[in-house]
């Protein structure tokens, strides 16, 4: 007898039983009961409570909140499908900011992500409940790496994708769509408990939830 055959018939002989798969109970919550202005408040309270800043700005100031955020920065990196318009009148003190634009045909490497002083990307949806946002890969929120690498990632949200439980956000989702779940800087902590932020991921998250 062979390896492979010693193997497949000890598998056999373990699953002979075939045991009925029991079914899985489903009375969690899967919709929510708050009220718009309600997740928002919780959503807030949450991801200034994980150490992220959060800014509560009209849609139509989008480009001038960024542009404050991004006073002093000297490059950045955005997906190639987010919104222009966001974009306009970045500015360095020395003149116009660099933006490098991630691409499925022109990708940047780790290196040059790592030498960015910011990614700047949308989001899918966040879930007011846990304060996670999250992000699927499409055209405005780029690849998983884009906001993985730089120290700094400027999230911007639009307050109606807020949901308050995190059904509601799966079924927003589209399940083979490379996920990114943001809940505040990436930070851990040793065994002495001594808070380390950065170490797998940005390490400073700012929010703009467009109101």
């Amino acid at each position: 007898m062979s390896a492979r055959e010693d193997i497949m018939n000890r598998i056999t002989s373990a699953l002979r039983d075939q045991p009925v798969t029991p079914v899985v109970p489903r009375e969690y919550r899967r919709a929510s009961d708050m009220t718009a202005a309600q997740r928002l408040e919780q959503l807030v309270d949450r991801l200034i409570d994980y150490k992220a800043n959060v800014f509560l700005t009209p849609a139509a100031d989008v480009a001038a909140r960024l542009a404050e955020l991004l006073a002093g920065s000297a490059s950045i990196v955005v997906p190639h499908g987010l919104d222009q318009e966001w974009l306009v009148g970045l500015k360095d003190d020395a003149g116009t900011l660099s933006v490098h634009v991630d691409s499925p045909e022109s990708r940047l490497t780790v290196t040059e992500l790592d030498a960015v002083d910011a990614v700047v990307t949308a989001a899918a949806t966040a879930v007011s409940e846990t304060g996670t946002i999250m992000l699927d890969g499409s055209d405005d929120q780029g690849r998983r790496i884009i906001s993985l690498v730089p120290d700094r990632h400027i999230c911007i949200l639009q307050a109606a994708d807020i949901v308050e439980v995190l059904p509601e956000a799966i079924a927003r989702l589209e399940a083979t769509r490379p996920q990114t779940w943001i809940s505040g800087p990436s930070a851990t902590s040793d065994i002495e408990l001594e808070r380390v932020e950065g170490v797998h991921g940005p390490r400073t998250l700012d929010v703009i939830i467009l109101t």
